[in-house]
Order: C-alpha cells, then sequence, then structure tokens
C-alpha cells in the first residue's frame, strides 16, 4: 500500500508516523506575511481615524479661540467707551468747578 492518504483520510492515525507539516513550496526570504502588509495599513488607518476623531475638536477649539478674541475686544470697546464717558464727566465737573470759582473771586 505505497498510496499516500489525503487529509480526510490520512495513511495512518498515530501523529508519530505522519509526514512532517511543512509547506509544499518555500517561503521567498523577505516575503510580505499578513501582519507586515497590514501592520504600516492599520497604523495609517488608526492616525486617519484618530484625526477624524479630533476634527470637531480643533474646530471648538478655534470656535472658542475667536469667541474668546470677540470677548476681549468687545471688553476693550466698552473700557474705551467708560473712558471716555468718565473723562467728559470730569470736564463737567471740572467746569462747574471754574465757574464756582469764578463766581466766589467775582462777589
Amino acid at each position: 500500500m505505497n498510496a499516500s492518504g489525503t487529509i480526510d483520510r490520512p495513511v495512518t492515525h498515530d501523529p508519530q508516523k505522519q509526514a512532517p507539516m511543512t509547506p509544499s513550496t518555500p517561503e521567498p526570504y523577505r516575503s510580505a506575511t499578513s501582519d507586515v502588509t497590514t501592520t504600516g495599513a492599520n497604523t495609517s488607518r488608526q492616525n486617519r481615524n484618530r484625526e477624524m476623531q479630533l476634527i470637531p475638536e480643533a474646530l471648538a477649539r478655534a470656535h472658542m479661540h475667536d469667541r474668546r478674541q470677540e470677548a476681549d475686544a468687545g471688553r476693550q470697546a466698552a473700557r474705551l467707551v467708560a473712558a471716555r464717558r468718565m473723562q467728559r464727566r470730569a470736564e463737567r465737573v471740572s467746569m462747574r468747578a471754574r465757574r464756582a470759582l469764578a463766581m466766589a473771586v467775582m462777589h
């Protein structure tokens, strides 16, 4: 019985008498194995996914930065308006004081 067995019907069920499992064709040197080819793709995919997930955060950060600049500009404008109002008030008080002094000197 020289006929070799198949996978479904081996010649013997004794593992020690079976031929060792070796590939029929040797694998070439530095062949592209599954983990080498997909590792780069997976990392680039992960980086792309991470970047995509961070886009809303970056947009929110830019939006908050713009709002903060608008608020700062608004506060600066409000301070300028208040300073001008106080300056006009001080000028009116100064004019009243001068008039009062002039009236006191004349009488």
